[in-house]
């Protein structure tokens, strides 16, 4: 009896959850765009009554269904499970984020269903060559590509255009929170994408931060904001500091596999910068094969930038805005000396 009143709690406190944002989902008055509203009929049809066939993910949250519209449009589709108010919350908070932002470098929200009392869905575009870390980590699989330098430079730049937008353009400005390569989605051109605003959290205009508990994923989670609950932009420059080592080494930000004194990959790289070993101990040995001695000193030179993205201190960090302009610097060193033929 005590489970039955509780399951009926829980389902009233996240119909209240779901009806107190409805107005802003389905309404543009917050100076953004209103999602697009879909049908229950609509989606289960589009993903074939959410059969496993077309299960793309699940994860802590619920699960992604690749879906197709009526009209063809290839979607994404995330469903919260069944209860979990966690799972519903991180749902709607993306909807309130992504209704205000506009990016090429941003997945693209196309709507919304909120016909089910307990599961809110979202309906993204859908982008389709897998995630960064996919391509970078999952080296047994064909499916993935073996990235060359001139991507993984395209891949940096394109994400951090999408972040300095979210901190610089966005009004109010957007911390993501939760920057990883799990969450850098690429295209069939190799573009990247920025997904899951789920953790995110908007800024007061004049707020210098947001005081708030400490959340994000193992490895990528800045110091700062953990030790004094203050998230700024600097803190998504920390997290993205590491994608950038992720990008230079094709190593995880955690690895149980590695040596004990480097299973955390920015302890390991700054051990081996100390050392004058960047180059040696750290760098894909795929990316230095073939490359010219002008490749190599790029390389050292987005190294270096991570690790300036990675310092403890976060005024000492650079902006997002900074770190893009940074990266288009090397594209176009890379780029020169490419047309000289060296």
């Amino acid at each position: 009896m005590g489970y039955y009143f509780q399951r009926k709690r829980i389902k009233r406190e996240i119909q209240k959850r779901i009806t107190s944002k409805a107005h802003f989902i389905l309404n543009s008055d917050n100076n953004g765009r209103s999602a697009k509203v879909f049908t229950i009929k609509e989606i289960t049809k589009a993903t074939n009554n959410f059969s496993k066939s077309n299960l793309l993910g699940a994860g802590g949250f619920g699960e992604v269904f690749k879906g197709v519209l009526n009209d063809g449009t290839v979607t994404a589709i995330k469903r919260a499970k069944h209860g979990n108010i966690r799972g519903i919350d991180q749902i709607l908070n993306e909807v309130k984020i992504l209704c205000q932002v506009n990016h090429r470098s941003l997945v693209r929200l196309l709507g919304c269903c909120v016909e089910l009392p307990n599961e809110p869905l979202l309906i993204y575009e859908y982008v389709s060559n897998g995630t960064l870390f996919d391509h970078l980590h999952n080296k047994n699989s064909s499916k993935w590509i073996r990235l060359g330098w001139h991507s993984r430079l395209r891949i940096a730049h394109q994400t951090a255009e999408g972040l300095a937008y979210l901190h610089d353009a966005a009004i109010p400005k957007i911390y993501h929170r939760d920057i990883k390569s799990s969450n850098i989605l690429l295209d069939e051109k190799l573009d990247a994408k920025v997904s899951d605003f789920g953790l995110s959290r908007l800024a007061a205009s004049e707020a210098t931060h947001v005081t708030t508990c400490a959340q994000g994923t193992l490895g990528y989670l800045d110091p700062d904001y953990y030790v004094n609950f203050q998230l700024t932009e600097k803190s998504d420059v920390y997290s993205f500091g590491v994608v950038l080592l992720e990008l230079l080494c094709s190593k995880k930000a955690i690895d149980f596999n590695r040596e004990e004194g480097d299973v955390n990959l920015v302890v390991m790289v700054k051990k081996a910068l100390k050392e004058g070993m960047l180059m040696d101990k750290v760098v894909d040995p795929m990316l230095k094969i073939g490359a010219s001695k002008l490749e190599l000193e790029t390389m050292r030179a987005f190294g270096s930038l991570a690790v300036g993205c990675l310092d403890d201190r976060r005024d000492n960090r650079p902006s997002m805005k900074d770190v893009a302009n940074e990266i288009a610097c090397i594209i176009g060193i890379v780029a020169d000396a490419k047309a000289m033929g060296y």
